[in-house]
């Protein structure tokens, strides 16, 4: 069951430094929010917070509440290590464990989580390639290295490896950005496969992008250099790319500005 997540009055640093200031929203389940905004403005961050990455930099503290389902996921009785699992992550570049194969990559997760037994991680492999719509290209090679795919390739087998744990949030940082349009298309389709079970969050740059695979966008922005990233509006995407409510998002959508 995907699950809605509720972002509540968040601070994030890094050491003294106040990186984004102040947001709240809400991501709705089964579905796409695109976070866009110039470089610098918070957007990897925020996303980060969702599955408690930010913490692994030195110095890197939240303050606020992030809730999935209602349950607060900076409570000090939650597990880091459980966040993670619940809430998946896909980076900007792809990053297939090398010297395993295409099978180890995607059951890497499994094993970690004490899954031991072949068939289950047999059966597993196979459907989360499937998910990831590899599965016909990598069928009969699955003993051959996860890095010898082609990079659009291999970014959906980094996708099978996060849904193969069966998580409820999916992140994705910019992971189209290092693909040739034909592997960033068949990311955008894969986006738009899997909606209907996770619920998915997507940071890019590339605002076509925004506009065709997500269902809400939210944009954020920089007051001044030095100055905290900010939310300045979340909306449906069609809203926010036809009608605005703020001017900073008609000027940044419109190329006026960053």
């Amino acid at each position: 069951m995907a699950k809605r997540i509720d972002v509540n009055h968040v601070n994030i640093y890094y050491g003294a430094f106040k990186a984004v200031e102040d947001v709240s929203m809400t991501v709705e389940p089964r579905s796409v929010t695109a976070f866009i905004g110039p470089s610098g403005c918070g957007k990897s961050t925020v996303l980060r917070t969702l599955n408690r990455m930010h913490e692994v930099i030195p110095g890197g503290r939240v303050e606020g509440e992030i809730a999935l389902d209602g349950k607060n996921l900076y409570a000090s009785d939650m597990d880091p290590v459980a966040v993670r699992r619940t809430v998946g992550m896909v980076f900007q570049r792809p990053n297939p464990f090398p010297t395993m194969t295409i099978f180890d990559n995607v059951a890497a997760g499994l094993r970690l989580n004490g899954v031991k037994n072949k068939k289950t991680l047999t059966e597993v492999v196979e459907k989360s390639l499937r998910g990831a719509n590899l599965w016909n290209e990598v069928k009969d090679r699955l003993d051959k290295p996860g890095a010898g795919l082609s990079g659009g390739q291999q970014q959906r087998l980094c996708i099978a490896r996060a849904i193969a744990v069966e998580p409820q949030v999916l992140l994705m940082d910019e992971p189209c950005s290092a693909l040739d349009p034909i592997s960033t298309l068949a990311i955008e389709d894969l986006i738009n496969e899997i909606k209907a079970k996770y619920t998915i969050v997507i940071v890019t740059h590339n605002m076509q992008q925004a506009a065709r695979v997500s269902d809400r966008t939210a944009f954020f922005n920089l007051a001044a250099t030095g100055k905290p990233g900010r939310l300045i509006e979340i909306d449906d995407t069609q809203k926010i790319f036809s009608n605005p409510g703020q001017r900073a998002t008609e000027d940044y959508i419109s190329g006026r500005f960053g």
